[in-house]
């Protein structure tokens, strides 16, 4: 299983995620990933550390569909390719319905379709696909351009995208789910859209909220900063509830305690939580990235480093 870190905020200045991307040119992670940012973009602060000379894999996790058309959305991830010299993976997901209606007038007809056709879209337009790229009955097409090649995933959090990352992606993506439920819930239903469409099926990757155990920390308070976002939105609510958890979106503070209590935000000593990660491998993820949002938040940027080479360390003494 690889081991990723996650820059946990959305950057105002490109330089804090230095020290993130440093772990990754170093070799003690495999990927840097960043979330979708409405402050500094997510391409573009990837592209500024390829220019400093952070020329790491990078991913997104995810980017919102909305705010890009499928051909930019390909443009910037065959660009991030060739800018940082490593396959990119371009993560995708949805949004949710009210952002969607924001932008758009009103929501997707079918969230499940609408995926499914941006992914084919985009897939086509980078030239991945089956048989190679091309112009479909005039559809417009990108020029060819050599690039070290593009993982195009999709976010996932039940079993209905799971399904449609079974049948139109490289990857599936999912934020906060516990090793059990991806095993048991997730990874069927990819495998089921997979055998349908005749493909393969995509790669795990697994968001993973963690915080090393220190004097001064409590763990609650952690996850409540990180998570409370996600811990108020319905479908991350459903998806808890479904994995075991008591939680509701109208209690996000109980939704943390149970995060801690269950072993969803992994706290403890670097080893303790390099075990937590690694059950994640056994239960079929091929990739988990490190979130350290709660302590960023909580207590600064170098203290989420330290946490990061710690666990990291302690990943590779397993």
């Amino acid at each position: 299983m690889r081991v990723s870190v996650l820059y946990p905020l959305m950057p105002t200045d490109p330089r804090t995620v230095v020290p993130f991307a440093a772990l990754v040119r170093d070799g003690w992670a495999d990927r840097l990933w960043q979330g979708q940012s409405l402050s500094a973009d997510t391409q573009q602060v990837f592209a500024y550390l390829a220019g400093m000379g952070y020329r790491v894999p990078v991913g997104t996790s995810v980017a919102l569909m909305p705010l890009r058309h499928p051909l930019d959305a390909a443009i910037q991830a065959r660009s991030l390719a060739v800018l940082t010299g490593h396959c990119a993976v371009l993560g995708l997901g949805p949004a949710t319905p009210d952002f969607v209606a924001g932008l758009h007038g009103k929501p997707y007809d079918s969230p499940r379709d609408a995926c499914v056709e941006y992914l084919t879209e985009v897939r086509r337009l980078i030239g991945t696909e089956e048989g190679g790229a091309g112009a479909v009955d005039g559809a417009v097409s990108l020029p060819g351009m050599p690039h070290p090649g593009v993982e195009i995933g999709l976010g996932v959090l039940r079993p209905t995208l799971a399904r449609a990352a079974g049948r139109v992606a490289d990857a599936a993506i999912s934020w906060m789910t516990p090793p059990g439920y991806v095993r048991d819930t997730l990874l069927p239903a990819m495998a089921k859209g997979a055998a349908e469409a005749g493909r393969r099926v995509p790669r795990t990757v697994t968001v993973v909220h963690a915080a090393v155990d220190r004097p001064g920390r409590n763990a609650y308070r952690l996850a409540f900063v990180a998570a409370h976002v996600h811990l108020a939105g319905p479908h991350y609510a459903d998806m808890l509830r479904r994995a075991g958890l008591r939680v509701h979106h109208s209690r996000p503070n109980l939704g943390a305690r149970a995060l801690v209590d269950s072993g969803v935000f992994v706290y403890g000593t670097p080893a303790d939580i390099a075990v937590r990660l690694a059950e994640y491998g056994r239960a079929g993820v091929d990739e988990v990235v490190v979130n350290v949002a709660g302590v960023y938040s909580e207590h600064g940027r170098p203290d989420a480093v330290r946490d990061l080479q710690e666990i990291l360390a302690a990943c590779r003494e397993l």
